[in-house]
């Protein structure tokens, strides 16, 4: 045998042994690293899309709690982890569109650093106060904040959390810079909240329906073109004369850079599966979340949400946080 058609041999092998490989996957458990603590919003999401991915795929999918750095702690884990389709993370749009604007020195590209996989779900933003803050509707809310722009405060659960990013957005649209009282989490934000200490605030529908339900807060808007299963009475901003706060604190899944296409094209064959299952779907629907189609779901369509948010955010949060 010639040295030429030994190479060609044992090139043809090498891509025998990859293609094999690629259909065998997975073989056995696979990682998502969630940095977020557990019982938050990303972690729930990330528990209920896993559960029927792992079915499909015919292997557990573990979740990892990875903390800190509003998210970057584990984004960067995951970043890093070898890209061999047993770690994946469920990102959202705090590590992979506004981290950027926030952390200067962060230590990934949400954009050239993972593979994208799959929209999982969107989670609405609400603007909601407490029950007897004084305005009827946005309007008038958005009236009674600028005139009282020096007495009014709101709250967020801390530097770069959904709730602090998405209430900058929404003072840059109003022109206004009231009192920001930052705290260490959205629980004790809501117990303050729906004690009436403080006024106002921006989060996420999955943190807020259980409240609102309960008629213990009000809600002025849901940031979205339609308004919200979860919560039908609630107008959208649109309706409510903010046609531009059009905002959601999305969950994805991601996999390290370099991870193979057949190995990304079957987590995102799981994620799709998952998420037009009725019971997996009506599980996310019941908080709150938005849930896309197979076409929504779609690796391009994560990229290109990616690039979208990065071009919102980053310039925002560059020029309104101190770095």
């Amino acid at each position: 045998m010639t040295g030429l058609r030994k190479w060609a041999l044992a090139g043809a092998l090498a891509l025998g042994s990859a293609g094999a490989f690629a259909q065998s996957y997975p073989t056995k458990q696979i990682t998502m690293i969630v940095p977020f603590a557990a019982g938050g919003p990303t972690d729930v999401i990330a528990r209920i899309v896993s559960d029927h991915m792992s079915k499909t795929l015919g292997q557990p999918i573990i979740i990892e709690n990875v903390g800190g750095a509003g998210g970057t702690t584990g984004s960067t884990r995951a970043a890093k982890a070898a890209p061999d389709g047993y770690t994946i993370m469920m990102g959202h749009m705090g590590t992979h569109g506004a981290a950027p604007g926030l952390y200067p020195n962060i230590a990934y590209n949400p954009q050239t650093d993972f593979e994208p996989v799959g929209l999982a779900a969107g989670t609405p933003i609400l603007i909601v106060a407490r029950k007897d803050f004084p305005a009827k509707d946005l309007k008038e809310f958005m009236a009674y904040v600028k005139a009282n722009e020096a007495k009014v405060n709101n709250a967020d659960a801390g530097p770069g959390s959904v709730s602090n990013i998405t209430c900058i957005l929404l003072h840059d649209m109003l022109k206004v810079n009231p009192v920001t009282i930052p705290y260490q989490g959205t629980g004790p934000l809501l117990n303050d909240l729906v004690s009436g200490k403080i006024d106002y605030a921006c989060d996420q529908i999955v943190n807020l329906t259980p409240q609102l339900k309960a008629g213990t807060i009000k809600a002025y808007a849901v940031a979205m073109p339609a308004r919200a299963k979860a919560l039908p009475d609630v107008p959208t901003s649109t309706e409510g004369g903010l046609p531009d706060y059009q905002v959601s604190a999305w969950n994805a899944i991601f996999a390290p850079k370099g991870t193979p296409k057949d190995m990304v094209a079957k987590l995102n064959d799981a994620l799709v599966k998952a998420l037009a299952d009725p019971a997996t779907k009506g599980k996310l629907e019941d908080l709150g979340g938005i849930v896309p189609d197979a076409q929504g779901a779609s690796s391009a369509a994560l990229a290109e949400l990616v690039k979208r948010e990065n071009a919102r955010w980053i310039p925002l949060l560059k020029s309104k946080v101190k770095q």
